[in-house]
This record gives C-alpha cells, sequence and structure tokens, in this order.
C-alpha cells in the first residue's frame, strides 16, 4: 500500500488508475499507442514544433503520456472528455506541476494537489497536458501590467498578430486554442479574464457564474469576483468541459448550490433554442470600433435568423460609484484572499503574506519589475481587512448595483431573457 501511495502522489493519479499501473507484469512487446496516447503525443509534438511562436504553454506534463496510456488500458466506463488534452492556467493547482501564477516567487509551489475542477476534468476522462502562460498575478500586481507577460513565462503573442495583444489574464489559454495546440483549456476570470483573451484570440470563452464552479487550490485575487472557466475552440467543448468542472465544494461555500445548477451542459444544445427568446441588445455599448459593429451587426442578424426577438435596451447608466467600490473590494479581498491561499503554499514558498511578495518583488526587480512595478500590491497592502466598515459598505453597493439595481433592472423592465453586446474591441 505505501509503495502504490507513492506511485499515486508522483503522478498525480486517482487510485484506480495507479492500481492499474501497478498490476502486475508489463510485456516486453509494447501495444500500439491507444486513442488518449495518441492525441497527448500529437498534442506534446506539436507544443514543441509550435510554441515558440506564441508562448502561450509554460511547461507540459512529463507524465501526460503516462496518464493516457493508463487511460487507454481502463476497462470501466470512459468519460465524456476521455483522452483529450487539455491545458491549464498557471494560476491553478494540479499535483503533477507547480503553479506559480507567473510570478518567481511560486516557482517551487509544487502542492502536489488538484484543485477540485481538474479532480473533474480528470474525472471525464481529460488528459491534463501542462500549465499555460498567463498576465503575472492574474493583471493585479500593477496598474500598468502587460498582458500576457510573466516573469516566469515572458510574453504570450497572438497567434493571428504577433504584434497585437493576447489579451490577458488567460492569455497563453487563449493563444494556445486559437493555434491548435490544444482544443479545450481553463482560464481564470475575475473582471475579463477570459471573456477578453477569448475575444482577442478568437475562441469560446465562458466565465460561469460565480458559485457554479469551485475555487479551491486556485491562486485568487477575489472571492466577490473570481471563478474559472473554459476556453474552447466549440460552445460544445465549453459546455463538456463546464459539465466536468461545476459542482458543489465544501471547500469553496459558494458553490453551495451548484450542484442543483448543475447539468450536462452539452446535451442540452438545440439550434432550435433561440426561437420566442426575446434578446435585449445593448447598442448603447457599441461605437468604440466599426469592424466590430460590423461583426456584432452580423451576430444580431443571425441571431433573428435563429427566431429570436431583439429588443433594443435605451441607454441606462449604471451607478456611477460602481468602479470604485469594485477597486476597494478587489483590493481588500486581494490581500486578504492571497494570505489565505499562501497559508497552504508548497513548503518550498517563503512568502505566506502580501507583504512577502512585495518584498520578494522589490529584492528581485531585475527579473520581476523590469516592465512595470507593484502599486497595486503596495495599494492592497494598505487595506484594514475584511471586517473595514469601508470595505463592506462598498461591497454591498457594488453587488447592488450591478445586480438588482443593475444588469437583474435592465431584464426586468425589458422583458428580455438576455443582454448581449460587444465583448472587446479589436486588439491593439
Amino acid at each position: 500500500m505505501l509503495r502504490r501511495a507513492q506511485h499515486e502522489r508522483k503522478w498525480g493519479l486517482s487510485a484506480a488508475v495507479a492500481a492499474l499501473l501497478l498490476s502486475g507484469p508489463v510485456s516486453s512487446a509494447a501495444p500500439p499507442p491507444g486513442p488518449a496516447e495518441r492525441a497527448t503525443g500529437e498534442a506534446l509534438a506539436g507544443i514543441t514544433r509550435d510554441n515558440s511562436q506564441t508562448n502561450a504553454v509554460l511547461a507540459t506534463n512529463p507524465d501526460a503520456i503516462m496518464q493516457a496510456r493508463a487511460l487507454d488500458r481502463m476497462r470501466r466506463a470512459r468519460g465524456p472528455l476521455f483522452g483529450r488534452p487539455i491545458l491549464i492556467k498557471d494560476n491553478i493547482e494540479t499535483a503533477d506541476q507547480p503553479t506559480t501564477a507567473g510570478s518567481l516567487a511560486l516557482a517551487d509551489n509544487a502542492t502536489g494537489r488538484d484543485a477540485p475542477i481538474v479532480r473533474g476534468l480528470r474525472a471525464a476522462g481529460a488528459v491534463i497536458l501542462g500549465k499555460t502562460n498567463l498576465s503575472e498575478w492574474a493583471n493585479i500586481r500593477s496598474t500598468a501590467s502587460i498582458s500576457g507577460w510573466s516573469a516566469v513565462g515572458g510574453q504570450t503573442r497572438n497567434p493571428h498578430d504577433p504584434a497585437r495583444s493576447p489579451g490577458g489574464s488567460s492569455a497563453g489559454s487563449g493563444a494556445a486554442v486559437a493555434a491548435g495546440l490544444v482544443d479545450l483549456a481553463i482560464g481564470t476570470e475575475t473582471d475579463g479574464s477570459i471573456t477578453g483573451p477569448a475575444a482577442f484570440n478568437g475562441v469560446v470563452g465562458l466565465k460561469p457564474t460565480v458559485g457554479l464552479v469551485s475555487r479551491a487550490h486556485i491562486v485568487p485575487i477575489s472571492h466577490s469576483q473570481d471563478t474559472a472557466g473554459p476556453m474552447t475552440r466549440t460552445v460544445r467543448d465549453a459546455a463538456l468541459v463546464l459539465s466536468a468542472i461545476a459542482g458543489n465544494d465544501p471547500a469553496d461555500p459558494a458553490t453551495a448550490q451548484a450542484d442543483a445548477h448543475r447539468s450536462d451542459y452539452a446535451a442540452t444544445l438545440d439550434p432550435n433554442a433561440l426561437q420566442g427568446v426575446r434578446i435585449g441588445v445593448m447598442r448603447f455599448d457599441t461605437g468604440f470600433s466599426a469592424g466590430t459593429d460590423a461583426v456584432f451587426e452580423k451576430a444580431l442578424a443571425a441571431l433573428r435568423a435563429h427566431g429570436a426577438i431583439l429588443v433594443e435596451i435605451p441607454k441606462s447608466d449604471f451607478d456611477p460609484t460602481i468602479g470604485a467600490d469594485e477597486h476597494i473590494v478587489l483590493m481588500t479581498e486581494l490581500k486578504a484572499d492571497l494570505a489565505t491561499y499562501l497559508a497552504s503554499a508548497a513548503p518550498a514558498v517563503s512568502a505566506r503574506t502580501l507583504a512577502d511578495l512585495i518584498a520578494f518583488n522589490t529584492a528581485h526587480a531585475d527579473r520581476e519589475m523590469p516592465l512595470f512595478g507593484q502599486e497595486s500590491f503596495v495599494e492592497a497592502e494598505k487595506t484594514k481587512g475584511l471586517d473595514d466598515p469601508a470595505y463592506i459598505a462598498a461591497r454591498d453597493r457594488a453587488k447592488r448595483h450591478a445586480g438588482p439595481e443593475g444588469i437583474d433592472r435592465l431584464l426586468r423592465e425589458n422583458d428580455v431573457a438576455v443582454l448581449i453586446g460587444p465583448t472587446r474591441n479589436p486588439p491593439r
């Protein structure tokens, strides 16, 4: 049993897969690769050949082929993602590799843990192929952060035009899918970090409702806004991935009702689903790019052709204080949530507080801060904690202005099921 447990920790496998690998002698004649191994080998070869064009992948999983072979040898029912390679943003823990958030301060953060969403992907049969580059600390270290740059991985490049931004902070996940290195990836979003790079790279990106997907063992910014989500080539693939990662997790109280909302999202995809659905068109949120507006009008025509009823939404300003309140929430929760995460980081990580990270960056400024500083970290360090009345008031106002008095009000007053608007301008 000890030997089996050691193998499980080494390879990051489930007990069932580890037992399979350890069960009896192996024939000297290697069998031909199965479908999971073939797909994984092809993806690894593609990364070796093409990753230099985008710098989207930080590191591949050295155990990916072993895990694919184990999946091929399994006799039980194969999951909906059987044998499909998937890349994970490097602020999400996997048992096979360190989790750095792009920072040298976490270079040795090998916790040996899978985040619950990674366990869900493995249970669905996916092969964890490796880690993607990202905007360091998910773009929260500095107001001058460069999207897609990290001290660990350097600069991610947009595969459509290397001179244009890949978006952030899930730049590597978006670029890897757009470049064809994988069909499936995971990103995280606090405020545009999935939808932004998905738009810039031309892939499908979905930020789930906060509380549908566990945030445990993911390097945080804000428990009010953080969530992980799929970045894929197709909507069906996004639905398959979401089904694998959604669900209750006792370690994340926000997910207490997740199972009640979880379903087989791919099975419910229906080309006739838009018949008679009222969609609110936020045309007041256009006009920033003629090219984007033209694409938006084509999308509206496609929705109308599929039976949707388009309802023009009059300009309806959100409360102007919402931005300032959100900033207070982000800065306050950053300090508190990072301290909670760092408390259980790998023993080799010396930083345990935001103050420790600030000191590390200062001591290693030549490698950590050659392009921008850490003024947001410094600002967050000055906050007074989650019991601060100013934080509580800002959090409550922001939630009210965004929800009951914001999006919910627009839906109600215009009798529409959803709102639609362009995601972003073209990348610059």
